[in-house]
């Protein structure tokens, strides 16, 4: 009886000593903390701003997590033996769902080299993406996806949000406005969602994933295309058909960019799997929401939105690039990006908030001649934020009546002032010219691609296919109007930018579309004069008008 007694309290120990072994083996991350309910009283006093720009924000603490989102699945995907949520580093989650075969290709080796040598790009590439990097790869997982797409922003932007370019692609992702449009990316004077971190990531998947079962299952075909578009894979693949020929990437004429894309994303992936053969240093990314998505329920000015989430106005702009004026869109999207820290307290206070207060405003008296259409011109705003904010019916303004206008800001970041005035110089129904004279060399994809335009609108404008061979001197429709109109030059419009470590002339004249030589002649710096992290540059940004 005792030895039975003894033996079973053995065997409990024993399962307890197992218990515990496996505890510690597998013991998952802290589960997410559901926000306590608060009955709000008042104002919520912010804690400090998380942190200054242009200086990466402080990761969030490891408790802090973000609202749940019904359109991912509650079972995380299983990785290596490893939940997601239970790799401390974002990079070790990353590389665990690498799924894209490292092959041996010049072209890789070269652009590995480029990398490799610059550790500088990548710092700052990767001290950005640490914003926005947990929520791109939650979302691939969420679809099956390969994590290495996730470095697809570093190719396209260097994840810089306000990325421009040439061709008018814009955001980490660099959509063009037509197939931003065509993937349910809103475009207006108040917002692009091009660069809205949360829809332009879930239009980039979306379109690479048609893509990828568009070329049946083939990622590097599917990445090609999301950069030279679908038609120019289209047609390599029937040349390679015609001539009994390998139809995978390494076996196609595409254009010359797009024959170094995708050895650039290949290069990147081998680099993050294994720093070290590189003499490459890459800093570790908390496996950690940095944002939350909140809801605002209507406009709210975006200084306002920075106090009451105790956040710096800079830091706001750089978790929602898609605002480029002084408030969000009165017709929608009504949230806001917020570091996790500042999201409850942002929820509570704005709920205490009068319409005022949302939305600081001065009074105007009318005056004979004034249109609501006048009156929001003058205000710089728009017709539906002044009627809204005076309750006003249709019909005629009574002269001498007081109208509330929104007081904007007198200075907004110079990213955001710049975002803006390509909006105001460059309104899409007339930015771009209205015929094009083909040159030597020009292809129809060529063309689109330097105008911004989806290659099959510009093709069946034209009456063309996206195919068809061009002839030097040809001339390609570009708009639908048939006047060209007239375009005077406004007169420059000055910003000062304050520039960060790591900045360079070259880079700074890239985002504001300018030279070296212009931004050394305006600041009155010699050739042998360096720049240095706080010096304030003044730019002259130059819009065009019709």
């Amino acid at each position: 009886m005792r030895t039975d007694a003894s033996r079973r309290t053995k065997q409990v120990l024993l399962a307890l000593c197992v218990l515990a072994l496996c505890a510690c083996a597998h013991t998952p991350s802290a589960p997410p903390l559901k926000p306590a309910v608060v009955e709000p009283v008042g104002i919520v006093p912010p804690a400090q701003p998380s942190s200054t720009y242009p200086e990466a924000p402080t990761p969030p603490s490891a408790q802090a997590v973000e609202p749940s989102d019904p359109t991912l699945s509650d079972a995380p995907t299983q990785v290596a033996g490893l939940t997601p949520a239970q790799y401390a580093d974002l990079f070790d989650r990353m590389r665990a769902g690498f799924k894209l075969d490292d092959v041996e290709r010049v072209a890789i080796e070269q652009q590995l080299n480029w990398f490799a040598s610059h550790p500088d790009y990548l710092e700052r590439a990767f001290g950005r993406a640490e914003l926005y990097m947990y929520h791109i790869v939650t979302e691939l997982e969420a679809r099956g996806m390969p994590l290495e797409i996730a470095l697809l922003p570093v190719v396209e932007s260097a994840f810089e949000p306000y990325a421009y370019s040439r061709a008018r692609a814009s955001g980490l992702w660099q959509f063009i406005p037509d197939t931003g449009s065509r993937y349910g990316l809103k475009q207006d004077w108040w917002y692009d969602g091009r660069r809205d971190v949360v829809e332009s990531t879930r239009a980039a998947l979306d379109y690479l994933q048609s893509l990828h079962d568009e070329f049946n299952g083939d990622w590097l075909l599917a990445i090609a295309a999301y950069n030279c578009g679908e038609m120019a894979v289209e047609r390599a693949l029937d040349a390679n058909r015609a001539k009994g020929k390998p139809l995978d990437f390494w076996s196609l004429k595409l254009p010359k960019e797009t024959q170094a894309y995708v050895p650039k994303l290949l290069a990147m992936r081998r680099l993050v799997a294994d720093p070290e053969a590189y003499d490459i240093a890459i800093s570790p990314i908390p496996n950690q929401p940095y944002f939350a998505r909140v809801e605002t329920h209507g406009q709210i000015e975006l200084k306002v939105a920075a106090e009451i989430a105790g956040v710096t106005d800079e830091e706001l702009y750089e978790l929602n690039p898609a605002f480029h004026r002084w408030a969000t869109d009165p017709s929608g999207p009504h949230y806001l990006l917020l570091p996790v820290d500042g999201a409850q307290v942002f929820s509570q206070n704005i709920s205490q908030l009068t319409e005022e207060q949302r939305l600081h405003s001065q009074t105007y008296t009318v005056g004979r001649g004034d249109s609501v259409a006048s009156v929001a011109k003058r205000f710089n705003t728009t017709v539906n934020v002044v009627r809204e904010m005076n309750d006003l019916p249709t019909g005629p303004l009574t002269v001498g009546s007081d109208l509330r206008v929104p007081t904007a800001p007198s200075t907004l970041p110079a990213k955001v002032l710049l975002a803006a005035a390509r909006v105001d110089g460059h309104d899409r129904s007339r930015r771009r010219p209205h015929v094009h004279v083909v040159h030597r060399g020009d292809t129809m994809w060529s063309i689109a691609r330097r105008t911004g335009m989806d290659v099959n609108k510009l093709a069946m404008m034209n009456g063309m296919q996206p195919g068809d061979p061009l002839r030097a001197g040809q001339r390609l429709r570009l708009s639908n109007s048939d006047s060209a109109g007239g375009r005077a030059a406004a007169a420059p419009r000055r910003v000062t930018y304050t520039v960060r470590a790591g900045d360079t002339l070259t880079q700074i004249a890239r985002l504001f579309q300018c030279s070296v030589k212009e931004i050394m002649a305006w600041n009155g710096i010699g050739s042998r004069s360096g720049i240095a992290p706080g010096q304030k540059l003044t730019i002259r940004m130059v819009t065009r008008r019709g």
